[in-house]
């Protein structure tokens, strides 16, 4: 699902998507996925204002895959005639899937691009 005319996404969504990210790793950490009672002391407590990057990462990629399935979801209900969702309803969930998946696109390409520079530093 792409927008027309749309070549990019202006740097104030690209931001708005890093302080989203940045707001998302100074929640508290959840609890200890690890089983307990395996003999050993389980995950290293950071401490619970510390979130690892790849967890934000995470957080965030999924708050995506949920609105594109919501978007869907609403959109096969108003295809099959339910009375409960609306137009406008059904095109906005789906104008927000699109639009946080282009901005997860252009975070992507920016961590490449980094990545990229990071590796043809000369040490």
């Amino acid at each position: 699902m792409s927008i027309g005319g749309i070549g990019g996404i202006d740097s104030s969504r690209i931001e708005a998507m890093m302080a989203q990210l940045k707001a998302a790793a100074t929640k508290p950490a959840a609890p200890s996925l690890a089983p307990g009672g395996l003999g050993g002391a389980g995950a290293v407590n950071e401490g619970p204002s510390k979130v690892s990057f790849s967890d934000a990462l995470k957080n965030s990629l999924e708050q995506v895959s949920n609105s594109q399935k919501h978007a869907e979801e609403l959109s096969q209900k108003f295809a099959m005639g339910d009375d409960s969702v609306s137009l406008s309803d059904t095109m906005i969930a789906m104008q927000k899937s699109s639009i946080s998946f282009q901005a997860t696109v252009q975070v992507r390409n920016k961590l490449v691009s980094a990545y990229h520079e990071i590796m043809n530093m000369q040490v």
